[in-house]
């Protein structure tokens, strides 16, 4: 997919209209449980690096200028947000899907995945699970 093509994806276009009325309707439920629920059990660990540090920079960048683009146009700057935010998601999900792939390819190919590579791919998981619940 190209750099064009991404700009007009959506967080709607990843979620699909369904997903989001059931969002909205466990969101209290979802809520509840959490405030309920003891704090999650975490070690003093740096979390994992979700992105390179190009991309990284380059999703900061795009940003900023997101930002700074609200002055003059609020409504245009909140759909750069919105399809900003969806090819951040859409990235990570392809990086979580590679690494999938390496491991099962790594498999295929009648070698086993190395316990130290499968440690590194579950870490990385694990911290972005933990991102993802704390949010």
């Amino acid at each position: 997919m190209s750099r064009e093509d991404e700009r007009h994806l959506s967080t709607a276009d990843l979620a699909g209209a369904g997903d989001r009325q059931r969002e909205q309707d466990a969101a209290p439920e979802a809520m509840a449980a959490q405030r309920s629920r003891p704090e999650m059990e975490r070690q003093d660990e740096p979390l994992a690096a979700l992105f390179l540090g190009p991309v990284a920079e380059d999703f900061r960048r795009r940003w900023d200028a997101v930002q700074i683009g609200f002055v003059d146009d609020p409504k245009q700057a909140v759909k750069q947000a919105d399809e900003l935010v969806a090819q951040v998601m859409k990235s990570l999900a392809e990086s979580f899907s590679r690494q999938r792939a390496n491991i099962e390819g790594a498999a295929q190919d009648g070698n086993q995945a190395s316990t130290e590579s499968l440690r590194v791919a579950l870490q990385r998981y694990r911290s972005f699970f933990h991102r993802l619940l704390s949010l």
